[in-house]
């Protein structure tokens, strides 16, 4: 129940949801002064969420920034979360990824590296109907075409969130006898406080290891000041999906 609602909330968080709610109010409203008001509304969060450089300064305050390889000392395990990889895509043969595929290319990384010795992919699929291969699967076949030895590499594919991924991962470490502290929470920067809440909630004090960020550097140009930009949407429904779902755990008793 809790992942139907959650889907259901991500939607009406959405900000084009909004300004789409606005307009068709002001379509169907036969009061005037509404109609004015929510035509004025819409137009001024149109303006508001597609500014580019409003919603990078957004994302960056909301990310937590990664640290550098030289700078980690050697864990024991790195632990990756998946939500990055295209689902139903034919032929199924290959991995296909969206957004987040530096979460598999900078574990590897750090495999390679020396500053994880194994690595544990945590997720399974987070479609609601349609059945499909869990994402951890698909992330241990792309880290193997990376050079991975499948010895390495453990999977957790049944959770559909974060929340359940932390609860599944935490008797794994136990049952490995690996201890939070010689862990790596590996997972995309806007969506790490979400990941570090779960994983405190169940026991794990863990460190993270942040990529696939959205924000840039600050840029001062005027178009990335003045000019709207679809991009700057992309930045809000993230940024606003995962407020939600911070609150969302909060009032759950996830976090």
């Amino acid at each position: 129940m809790f992942f139907i609602l959650s889907k259901t909330i991500d939607f009406l968080a959405m900000p084009f949801t909004w300004i789409l709610a606005m307009v068709i109010g002001a379509a169907f409203t036969r009061n005037l002064r509404w109609k004015q008001r929510l035509l004025w509304m819409s137009v001024g969060l149109l303006l508001f969420f597609s500014n580019n450089f409003i919603a990078n300064e957004a994302m960056n305050a909301w990310e937590i920034s990664t640290v550098a390889y030289d700078e980690l000392r050697a864990h024991e395990l790195g632990i990756v979360l998946t939500g990055s990889t295209i689902p139903n895509r034919y032929p199924e043969d290959r991995v296909y990824f969206a957004r987040g595929a530096d979460r598999v290319t900078h574990t590897v990384q750090l495999y390679k590296l020396g500053k994880i010795s194994k690595i544990l992919v945590s997720g399974g699929t987070g479609r609601m109907v349609t059945k499909e291969e869990p994402e951890a699967n698909k992330f241990k076949k792309a880290m193997m075409m990376m050079g991975v030895p499948d010895s390495v590499i453990m999977l957790e594919n049944q959770t559909r969130n974060t929340y359940e991924s932390a609860v599944a991962v935490k008797p794994i470490l136990d049952s490995l006898h690996v201890t939070a502290q010689d862990c790596l929470l590996i997972t995309s920067a806007f969506h790490m406080r979400r990941s570090l809440a779960c994983y405190h909630k169940a026991g794990l004090d863990i460190q993270p290891f942040t990529t696939d960020f959205y924000s840039n550097p600050r840029e001062f140009y005027p178009d990335n000041l003045l000019i709207p930009r679809l991009e700057a949407f992309t930045l809000w429904q993230k940024l606003v999906k995962e407020w939600v779902g911070m609150l969302a755990y909060k009032v759950a008793g996830y976090i």
